[in-house]
């Protein structure tokens, strides 16, 4: 946050304890849910160093010790961004970020619903990484396959960069993915029955329709890049349809309003 407010990305990252104490309040938040989530997860950007950058480290470490205290009967899911493994990830930066926080793609099951993390920096920039592009690809062709094949009632995708903000035929820019690569994911996805991705990176809410397929971009816990507050998105997924609604923290402090306010939205459609 000091850093977009000095407008110095790299030496204005020196500074991030209003980042903790909000990410704290956000572990607070989330412990009192009720019904408790399935599982939290970050879409990127975990902390803000680069790799290679001070502060990093520390970074990593204080942020390792907040999220030690979300209820450990909520799973942590970690998505990789940019500031994780760099603009133009290499093999180093992957490896080293799957060493700190675990593959930097894999899917799991939950509930029926199938979802599938990715490493969408490899589709923004794989040029230095060029063989593990494609063993993504490769997996992610197989994992798809597995989500046509059973006919699942609902897959969900998580990955930091955006395909798209607003717009599926939008131009490209940093904020999102190339016109290629994006409509080539997109129609995979829509093929294989995947109803919603959501991702981060624009640190400001935003989203579109693709056919049927539900692109969600959430803002952060952290900085922000528009008018939104400081928050987190509640998803509530039901044998028909995926609900989702993005909250302040201070409106997630009190969780029986957030009940009955998530309840009205899940009737009112």
């Amino acid at each position: 946050m000091k850093a977009y407010a000095v407008g110095d990305c790299d030496s204005g990252g020196d500074e991030w304890e209003e980042e903790l104490k909000l990410t704290q309040q956000a572990v607070g938040a989330i412990n009192q849910l009720n019904p408790k989530p399935k599982f939290f997860v970050l879409c990127g950007d975990l902390v803000h160093g680069m790799p290679g950058t001070p502060w990093r480290e520390a970074q990593i470490h204080d942020l390792k010790n907040v999220l030690k205290d979300v209820n450990p009967e909520i799973p942590l899911v970690f998505v990789s961004g940019n500031h994780d493994l760099g603009n133009t990830p290499t093999p180093e930066t992957i490896q080293s970020y799957c060493k700190q926080w675990g593959d930097d793609y894999f899917s799991f099951w939950i509930g029926g619903v199938f979802f599938l993390v990715l490493n969408s920096q490899l589709y923004f920039d794989g040029s230095k990484c060029p063989e593990l592009k494609h063993a993504q690809d490769v997996w992610l062709s197989q994992q798809l396959a597995i989500a046509e094949e059973r006919k699942c009632k609902h897959a969900i995708v998580f990955q930091h960069i955006p395909l798209f903000l607003r717009e599926p035929s939008e131009d490209h820019n940093y904020f999102n993915l190339e016109l290629s690569i994006r409509h080539e994911l997109l129609e995979k996805f829509h093929k294989a029955g995947v109803k919603a991705v959501f991702s981060g990176h624009y640190h400001k809410n935003a989203g579109g329709l693709y056919k049927d397929l539900d692109m969600v971009v959430s803002s952060a816990i952290g900085c922000q890049l528009g008018e939104d507050t400081h928050g987190l998105r509640l998803v509530a997924v039901t044998a028909e349809k995926i609900f989702h609604r993005y909250y302040s923290l201070n409106e997630l402090s009190n969780s029986a309003e957030i009940e009955k306010d998530f309840m009205t939205l899940m009737k009112q459609n």
